[in-house]
């Protein structure tokens, strides 16, 4: 599977609903934050942790926790964190494809706060990672996947728009699949016809919660199928909840299984990334899994 989606650092700190409203946060939210918005952030910020992130991402590290061959498309800058991104990712198995970014917009971040209720509250400064640009999409990568896997979060520019509609044509020319994550409803209600447009001739399979896809679809669910999620000790962080589930789908998905079965393995690997801290599986998820 190959993944398409914005390069960034999480910058992941534990903080108060006091914090949160003190910092004219929308809890539960992600908001874009310029430069200047992000050093102040960063600041108050004191004793965060800093990890490799991004939604598509995440999803790529799931995939190969599960032990799928995994491969990421992703803008960051000749920097020090440009280049954390991507010894993160080899040193989890997968192939990073890096666009030549330069080192005039540093690489991307994102600050997160997590409330008690495990709750989080992102910040994104996107940097260079907002700036894929057509050129930047290998075809020759995109053909040798199964699956294209295209976040939402990346779709704020006219340029990136393109990128993933020439990204989806290169799968579907090569007889491979696309699936799209709609990332946060905030992100559906500023481009809700750009993502309608490209998801009715060019996705395959949609990811989004409840409040996505109302958005979307401007309705509520007439009809609504629970498959129960896995039970967990406590929930510590929900950073990646989303990104898990949808890795644990897919690797379920482009083997042929069952939907229902599929499911669960999103459930497990989201169960995992709710116990601790921090977006990214820390055991291997291919041990949690009967034999396939």
């Amino acid at each position: 599977m190959i993944a398409v989606g914005n390069a960034l650092v999480d910058v992941i700190a534990t903080r108060d609903d006091d914090f949160v409203s003190s910092m004219q946060m929308e809890k539960g939210s992600m908001m874009l934050i310029d430069g200047d918005r992000a050093l102040q952030l960063y600041s108050a910020l004191d004793g965060a942790v800093q990890m490799s992130g991004g939604s598509a991402a995440n999803t790529i590290a799931g995939i190969a926790s599960f032990g799928g061959k995994a491969a990421f498309i992703g803008k960051v800058a000749d920097d020090a964190l440009g280049d954390v991104f991507g010894h993160d990712l080899r040193a989890i198995g997968v192939s990073f494809v890096r666009p030549f970014g330069g080192n005039s917009i540093p690489t991307g971040r994102c600050m997160i706060v997590v409330t008690p209720d495990a709750q989080r509250t992102m910040n994104t400064y996107l940097g260079i990672s907002s700036l894929l640009l057509p050129k930047d999409i290998d075809a020759t990568a995109i053909a040798s996947a199964a699956m294209l896997y295209l976040e939402g979060y990346l779709f704020d520019r006219d340029e990136a728009k393109t990128a993933f509609r020439i990204a989806a044509g290169h799968a579907h020319a090569a007889g491979r699949q696309v699936a799209l994550t709609l990332s946060d409803s905030f992100c559906v209600d500023r481009h809700r016809a750009d993502f309608r447009a490209l998801i009715a001739d060019g996705v395959d399979v949609l990811f989004g919660n409840e409040a996505e896809l109302q958005s979307l679809y401007e309705t509520t669910p007439d009809r609504v199928i629970s498959v129960s999620a896995k039970a967990v000790e406590q929930v510590v962080d929900t950073t990646g909840a989303g990104d898990l589930y949808a890795a644990g789908f897919l690797f379920g998905y482009t083997r042929g299984l069952p939907l229902e079965t599929c499911a669960d393995l999103g459930h497990i690997a989201a169960a995992e990334v709710i116990s601790h801290v921090g977006p990214r599986p820390l055991v291997p998820l291919g041990s949690l899994i009967p034999a396939l």
